[in-house]
């Protein structure tokens, strides 16, 4: 099963960033670039997970809003995921969970999707591609975010 097939819809200028632990051990990253914030949070689901057989599974949620004063299209992804034992998956594909949203400002979208790793810890972070109503093709940036097991990092 792709990684796009696992993507679930919950509903519908410089970069900076930040990484954090939210309440009940999520973790996340906030990310602005050119008024598109990008806000995910993850974590752990222990009753879809088999640690004796190396599988974890891991639920992100995805809030993208424009903050900015242009109004700009989600085209496409690009995820990068990395395990615990350095491994790289690279995930590219159209839009989001089906849709390639247009963002007017003050709209935001919203979604849930989902990661499995071999390893307890690992982390994701990537780009989402904008185009302007002009044109102007742009990568929105979404900071690496932690996934991990509760109590697996010190």
């Amino acid at each position: 099963m792709s990684h796009e097939d696992r993507d679930r819809q919950n509903s519908a200028t410089s970069a900076a960033g930040s990484q954090s632990e939210g309440r009940s051990g999520r973790l996340g990253s906030d990310t602005t670039t050119r008024g598109i914030r990008i806000q995910v949070t993850s974590r752990y689901l222990p009753d879809r997970s088999s640690p004796k057989e190396a599988t974890f599974l891991f639920t992100y949620h995805v809030h993208i809003s424009n903050v900015g004063d242009e109004t700009a299209q989600l085209v496409s992804r690009e995820w990068i995921i990395t395990n615990a034992d350095g491994e790289v998956e690279r995930v590219k594909g159209p839009g989001v969970v089906g849709e390639q949203p247009v963002l007017t400002p003050g709209a935001a979208f919203e979604y849930d999707s989902f990661c499995p790793l071999k390893t307890a810890v690992g982390s994701m972070h990537g780009s989402y591609q904008m185009v302007t109503v002009g044109g102007e093709k742009f990568d929105a940036q979404i900071q690496p975010f932690t996934l991990a097991v509760p109590n697996s990092l010190n």
